[in-house]
């Protein structure tokens, strides 16, 4: 598809070396007007090089990097470069600014509640938690009137609610965007292209995570028979998305229907009928309850902390799959820790069934010999586990988990924070649990490895409560989703996160435009862009004509395929003919491709 927007920044053949590791090998990308690219890829295969070399942090070894003259760019990194002297203000909007003239701009305003610090305006950076000075730095550059906005993992240190203002947000407004993210949910709803770096190469899709999980699963239908696992789970991951809530893609009609024919014969991700029975025979009836519960936060001094649940009932029933949510500080982990048996619910009672076996992935690190091999840490748990109807090794399980047969000898001290926290649900997974307890478990995980956690979830019989911010995840594993809304209960959301979202929107009175839009399903622009009701009508009509006429190419051109298969190769004026009119058909889908895009931004 030609672009007539105008360029921001080319790259063009550059490379980036790490010692003797190749991360980037001869990669040329554009960035435009209006482009909103989500970069994917495994951890530590050259994501956030790329973003440093297209924003200036880094230099190429080799290529050439471009810029619009007076372009303005507005980066967040992981590097954490803010002053620890100045406020969080100051941080924000600046020095020099009065803060009677920031104060009174509502943009500025929302951008603060939004991200969630308004509330910590005065403090110094260098008296912040890492959380909070990762959204400092996302505040400081989301209020800047910039071309560019180019963010590393910016819904890390985010909860649900932030993740969903945040994408609102970038959806609404005018500048560029390029975003590493892991956070599937997030980035579906606001790419409009996707770049997925490996191997030193960078490849590029349309649409955002739909879209590119099709392409994937479409590149490995084609591909060897070394493939199949990849192929299976990419396979898998387009079964949930399509048979879940309507997916947002950018394809048109033709190409949702080829990837259902991909999907045709694949089975549910989990058969939930048989997983409850079978979790039922290793439970029994009790697994854990909490009856008439009282939870408050822990002090340190054994002094009364915040209320958190008063006179609360909760059973926990064999093979349920929950998901639970609420803003930061809202309780859940404490929770979780009730649940294990950690803190005290007194007044009330905990009730543990006889054959709970818990598994509790905590957000706190393993304290594990640091001269300690990899392997041999998982090997201390168990050299076998068995998940669903297959049984697997140590280093299957840890490979599974993205750990190389080479990276399993590496001492337990040379792994990087993520890599130990994959390793503390690998010793988790390997005791065999009935009970799994998971405080966000996607933490420092790369898609790739979500889509394997998520894959061995499905195969895993017992009961799950999963805390998490990651909006996909919790949709993609869990049955039902409880939420603490700080009223000292605990509420059953038989809608999930939208019902969530609406209530939080309720609680705090949102604007009638914030309320209104927490009922679609993604963030969108007006509808119509600003046309007139007249000429938005048009533009639909249009749109739908053009959708039928690539549908009807689409089966001509499938036709004119299965004609070519059958037509007597000797015939070299009958082939010369067919391919001419293929390539005239194919001409015109083209053609009727860039309106369909065109007409997809007007009408919403």
């Amino acid at each position: 598809m030609s672009r007539t927007n105008t360029s921001l920044i080319n790259a063009e053949r550059i490379s980036k070396s790490f010692g003797i590791k190749p991360l980037l090998d001869e990669v040329s990308v554009g960035i435009h007007e209006g482009d909103r690219i989500g970069v994917v890829g495994l951890n530590g295969g050259g994501k956030t090089t790329l973003l440093e070399i297209l924003a200036g942090i880094t230099d190429a070894d080799d290529g050439r990097i471009s810029r619009a003259g007076g372009i303005r760019v507005a980066t967040v990194t992981q590097r954490g470069d803010l002053d620890p002297e100045m406020t969080v203000a100051e941080a924000v909007v600046g020095v020099d600014r009065p803060e009677h003239e920031w104060a009174g701009d509502a943009r500025i305003r929302g951008i603060l509640a939004g991200i969630g610090v308004d509330e910590i305006l005065d403090r110094k950076v260098g008296h912040l938690s890492g959380g909070q000075r990762r959204r400092t730095a996302l505040a400081a550059a989301l209020v800047t009137d910039s071309d560019l906005l180019i963010l590393d993992e910016p819904t890390n240190h985010l909860d649900i609610e932030g993740v969903y203002w945040l994408a609102d947000h970038l959806v609404n407004r005018r500048s560029a965007l390029v975003v590493v993210t892991h956070d599937r949910w997030f980035l579906d709803t606001v790419a409009t292209r996707t770049w997925e770096v490996h191997s030193g190469r960078v490849d590029e899709y349309d649409g955002g995570y739909n879209d590119w999980v099709f392409a994937r699963a479409e590149r490995s239908r084609q591909a060897d028979a070394a493939e199949e696992r990849r192929r299976n789970l990419a396979r898998k991951e387009l079964a949930w998305l399509r048979r879940g809530a309507p997916a947002r893609t950018s394809k048109p009609r033709y190409r949702v229907e080829a990837a259902e024919k991909l999907i045709a014969n694949v089975p549910p991700p989990r058969d939930t009928v048989e997983l409850s029975a079978f979790a039922k025979r290793r439970l029994g009836r009790v697994v854990i309850e909490l009856e008439n519960a009282h939870l408050e936060t822990p002090t340190s001094d054994g002094s009364d902390g915040r209320e958190l649940l008063k006179d609360t009932t909760w059973r926990l029933a064999p093979g349920e799959r929950i998901g639970l949510v609420g803003v930061n500080g809202s309780g859940k982990t404490t929770l979780l820790r009730a649940l294990a048996g950690d803190v005290p619910v007194a007044p009330g009672r905990r009730i543990e069934g006889k054959t709970v076996s818990i598994g509790w992935l905590r957000q706190e690190l393993d304290d594990l010999d640091p001269e300690l091999r990899l392997l041999d840490a998982v090997e201390e748990v168990a050299g076998t586990v068995t998940l669903g109807d297959k049984e697997l090794s140590a280093s299957q399980l840890a490979e599974r988990l993205g750990f190389s047969p080479a990276r399993q000898r590496t001492p337990v001290g040379d792994l990087s924070g993520g890599e130990r926290r994959r390793l503390q649900f690998t010793r988790v997974l390997m005791a065999e649990p009935n009970v799994l307890l998971l405080d966000e478990p996607t933490n420092d995980l790369d898609i790739d490895t979500l889509q394997q956690v998520e894959d061995l979830l499905d195969g895993w019989a017992g009961t799950l409560v999963v805390i998490s911010h990651d909006r996909y995840l919790i949709e993609r594993v869990c049955d039902s989703t409880w939420a603490l809304f700080g009223d000292g209960k605990l509420t059953n959301l038989p809608r999930g996160i939208e019902q969530y979202l609406e209530r939080r929107r309720a609680d705090a009175g949102a604007s009638t435009k914030t309320a209104s839009s927490a009922k679609a399903e993604a963030p969108k622009a007006p509808a119509g862009n600003g046309l007139s009701a007249a000429d938005h009508q048009a533009a639909r009509k249009e749109f739908n004509s053009v959708e039928r006429k690539m549908e009807k190419l689409g089966k001509e051109i499938a036709k004119i395929h299965e004609t070519m298969a059958a037509f007597d190769q000797s015939d070299y004026t009958g082939l010369a003919e067919l391919t001419e009119k293929l390539r005239a058909a194919q001409s015109e889908v083209d053609g009727l491709e860039e309106r369909w895009l065109e007409l997809s931004d007007l009408v919403g």
